[in-house]
């Protein structure tokens, strides 16, 4: 991976962009609750980021609420509507767990792996 850089750190996140093969990845660190939702929600959706096609690292995060779970939901469209989309990879396994008990992996493609995200 090249062009490693920091997006933003805020509340209880810190997320990192960087990029291989045209493919935005997307490291977030923390936990992704209704006081950092708002920013997860930002870094994905702004008009540049919803068209990219963006793997999201979510082995960083330790927690996540029904907020973070929407916003993923919104990205995810968002990004599909403006041509581009979105993948998430590396999932721990509580946030694992969450993501099959709501079902966002028949939403969203689920890899347990970044590299698996970025070849698929």
């Amino acid at each position: 991976m090249d062009d490693n850089h920091e997006a933003s750190a805020g509340n209880h996140l810190l997320i990192t962009l960087s990029e291989t093969e045209g493919i935005t990845v997307m490291t977030v660190h923390g936990e992704v609750d209704r006081d950092s939702a708002p920013q997860l929600l930002q870094a994905l959706t702004t008009r540049d980021a919803s068209a990219r096609r963006t793997v999201l690292n979510l082995s960083g995060i330790t927690f996540m609420d029904s907020s973070g779970v929407n916003v993923l939901i919104i990205a995810h469209r968002a990004a599909h509507s403006a041509g581009g989309w979105l993948r998430l990879a590396s999932p721990g396994p509580s946030l694992s767990r969450l993501i099959q008990l709501v079902g966002l992996d028949e939403v969203i493609a689920c890899h347990p792996t970044i590299h698996s995200a970025l070849q698929s």
